[in-house]
């Protein structure tokens, strides 16, 4: 998985379709997990009714368009949200692809990234709704990406991109726990666990990725942030989640990280 196998027009869409049904699981794995559920069992059902949704009422974007939002069997409302997280995954994982075949990071690295297009929708929508960062999906994110970084290197025979994965993952780590030790309230432990799996993706694509990542998240939410208090809508003391920035931040440093670092270092007169 060095190379692309098949052009980019022809894959780019499938990618597309396939971000969909992903997106339909991150719809169940958003509304499940912070409730201590199982995402497995039971099966989707209208949760105004009960009634047990069928597969051809489960099509991604299609179904929420042909029912006009509601359910087959009640008639309840059901949110534009969930066609949204559909269509929006799969432009993300069409994005993706398309990144890749533009050199914009190794072939090879695809299906981590591609990880973490989901997960982080995932997280990024779970921490806006409940200000939490799930141990049920960070945690195991570890062995994950670890392996698909592995197999990264396996493939493309740079084994010492590993130890820029350690040392980045170890790196944003610490920097966090620093963070919220030093400044209670401000950083919670869950951006700390969530630092470090981020860091070990972005130190895997180099140093560039990851100081352009981790700077990013800060920005970013200091942007915002600041807009929120000048509209009235935040005030110094809110609590604002930080798990999205952190998500966006490393991917401007995914698909952006060289060419702002090398912008830097000229405008600098470093390079």
């Amino acid at each position: 998985m060095t190379e692309p196998f098949l052009p980019a027009a022809a894959i780019v869409p499938l990618a597309f379709v396939f971000g969909a049904l992903i997106g339909s699981f991150l719809n169940v794995v958003i509304w499940r997990v912070p409730q201590g559920l199982s995402i497995v069992r039971p099966p989707s059902a209208c949760p105004s009714c009960g009634h047990e949704i069928a597969w051809y009422d489960n099509i991604p974007i299609v179904s929420w368009l042909v029912l006009r939002g509601r359910c087959r069997s009640c008639g309840a409302h059901i949110s534009v949200r969930y066609p949204l997280v559909e269509a929006g995954t799969g432009v993300v994982f069409a994005l993706v692809v398309g990144a890749a075949y533009l050199g914009t990071y190794p072939f090879a690295v695809l299906p981590a990234v591609l990880y973490w297009a989901a997960v982080g929708i995932a997280l990024t929508l779970i921490d806006l709704d409940h200000h939490r960062l799930p141990n049920a999906i960070v945690l195991p994110s570890y062995l994950v990406t670890a392996a698909l970084l592995v197999l990264a290197s396996v493939l493309t025979g740079e084994y010492e991109r590993l130890l820029g994965a350690a040392i980045g993952g170890a790196a944003l780590y610490v920097l966090y726990w620093i963070l919220a030790v030093g400044y209670r309230g401000g950083m919670g432990f869950g951006d700390v666990k969530l630092a470090g799996v981020l860091g070990m993706l972005l130190g895997w694509l180099g140093w560039a990725a990851l100081v352009v990542g981790a700077f990013s998240a800060f920005l970013l939410g200091g942007i915002v942030g600041v807009a929120l208090m000048i509209g009235r809508r935040a005030t110094r003391k809110s609590r604002i989640p930080f798990g999205p920035f952190m998500i966006a931040g490393a991917a401007v440093g995914i698909f952006a990280g060289r060419p702002i670092a090398d912008l830097y270092l000229t405008v600098t007169g470093l390079a």
